[in-house]
């Protein structure tokens, strides 16, 4: 029990070092009894599954994944690690990068711009310019813009659109809050004042054991109430009786003011005339007297307008308008400058690995560039690798370039093809003798596996070599006093 009773096929990153191997190695055959295990590459597993009869068995791999991109050559079937490069870029940097543009662009929604949100859209709205430049100069057209813009919708509720209620009905909410809100203290009070009304009759029955001379009763009382004298008892009465009448006042007080808000719910109209119609008469025939004075200052009688109240549109708000930034984040495995890295992109790295190369062997590589990995998968990634190839080849010469069947998954396709092929040779396959005989970091090479290049340590001298030199060291020493001194 507790043990793997079947073979292994395991995944291991390009030129993976020899101590991470020998761990995972000891892991599975210490702990989990792996009868044997194999290691390979999960972009030349993804090669192998797409191999066609007539595809060359040499090939310029390019895998770019979630974390980083790597430029593979191929040759003869196996990997020339010696002359493979990596560049730190992939999906992850290029959705963090379109998070930042999005973020900067639209503030109010900091926080509904997720990683998982720019991931969707990358995978959805994302593509590779053929042209860069010539791109960004079609998307400055008006036009051009609103043809090739995409919207997404951010979510929203309808709880936030407070506009649309009238002010009836807000004063009406605010009456039914107002109106819970007194309900709830008058509850407390009731409860308040029959707690308080309950221990005052237990005390003024403790009172009424004193008066009647009932001395043992009163004092078992006392000591229960946790009280010392009667005086001490007559106090608490007297502060009890207080605040059950301060209670009922409030009580009291409440009932009447809900009455008048009930009756008086309407504002009444001030009284004009409050000293007299003769006297309000005289006044206005005074006001009359000097109103040709005062003419200038009048201001004149202005037209109603009617108040026009902008539309506001809250799930228009909710909107991202995808723009350049649909080519601007995917952009980044060329120019790795516009996130501000300093390294080479796809087109400069693998012109880089191809110039390593003799002219022959650069033409059977480019023969067959392989486009694998998640991050492959963008619309127009073929036709630009295409179009660099054609700028960095010589003139009139050919290459190839082919995409994987299923970028995301020909790798497990690829382990699975090679696990049934080979399941009964030896070729690939580490057992556990060979793991106890030549180590953990033990690899044996296979046509989807890294180049297993042995620990080279230095080689010691023989201690009884050691011993002897150092005696006749010591000996000509001391024949020697010049050397002693």
């Amino acid at each position: 029990q507790g043990c793997v009773d079947h073979p292994i096929v395991l995944t291991e990153a390009v030129c993976n070092p020899l101590y991470s191997r020998q761990m995972m190695s000891e892991l599975l055959f210490e702990c989990y009894q792996v009868p044997k295990v194999s290691y390979g590459v999960d972009s030349l597993y993804s090669f192998y599954h797409n191999r066609r009869q007539n595809w060359p068995c040499s090939g310029l791999v390019i895998s770019s994944g979630y974390q980083c991109t790597h430029i593979l050559p191929v040759l003869e079937g196996r990997l020339d690690a010696k002359n493979c490069k990596r560049i730190n870029l992939g999906g992850c940097q290029a959705a963090v990068y379109l998070q930042r543009l999005l973020q900067l662009k639209y503030p109010g929604h900091f926080a509904a711009i997720t990683l998982s949100r720019m991931e969707e859209i990358l995978h959805e709205h994302s593509y590779i310019a053929e042209d860069y430049i010539e791109e960004l100069q079609k998307w400055r057209s008006p036009e051009y813009y609103e043809n090739n813009m995409h919207k997404m919708q951010l979510p929203f509720s309808n709880k936030l659109l407070g506009s649309t209620l009238t002010s009836e009905e807000k004063q009406e909410r605010r009456q039914q809050q107002l109106r819970r809100l007194q309900e709830l203290n008058a509850r407390r009070r009731e409860e308040k004042l029959q707690l308080d009304q309950e221990r005052l009759d237990r005390l003024l029955y403790v009172q009424e054991l004193l008066e009647d001379g009932q001395m043992d009763q009163f004092h078992k009382a006392l000591v229960e109430l946790n009280m010392d004298s009667a005086e001490e008892l007559q106090s608490y009465i007297n502060k009890l009786s207080v605040s059950v009448e301060q209670t009922k006042q409030k009580i009291l007080q409440a009932e009447v003011n809900i009455e008048v808000d009930v009756v008086d719910s309407k504002p009444q109209t001030p009284d004009l005339d409050p000293l007299g119609s003769e006297q309000s008469l005289e006044d206005v025939e005074s006001i009359n007297e000097f109103e040709p004075l005062f003419a200038e200052e009048q201001p004149e009688v202005e037209k109603p307008v009617a108040a026009v109240q902008p539309v506001f549109n809250l799930a228009e708000y909710h909107q991202l308008f995808l723009g350049t930034e649909r080519i601007r984040a995917p952009e980044i495995v060329f120019q790795p400058s516009l996130i501000g890295e300093d390294q080479a992109g796809i087109a400069e790295t693998m012109q880089y690995v191809l110039e390593r190369y003799p002219k022959e062997q650069q033409a059977i590589l480019v023969q067959n560039v392989f486009l694998t990995g998640g991050n492959t998968m963008y619309p127009g990634l073929k036709v630009r690798v295409q179009k660099e190839l054609l700028e960095m080849r010589p003139f009139q010469s050919s290459f190839q370039v082919h995409l994987a069947s299923n970028p995301v998954l020909d790798a497990w396709y690829g382990a699975r093809d090679w696990a049934v092929e080979y399941m009964n040779r030896e070729e690939g396959w580490i057992t556990r003798k060979d793991y106890e005989e030549k180590g953990g970091e033990y690899l044996k090479e296979h046509c989807a596996s890294n180049v297993y290049v042995p620990i080279r340590l230095p080689k010691q001298a023989p201690r009884a070599t050691e011993a002897l030199a150092s005696s006749r060291a010591l000996a000509s020493n001391a024949g020697n006093p010049c050397d002693q001194a």
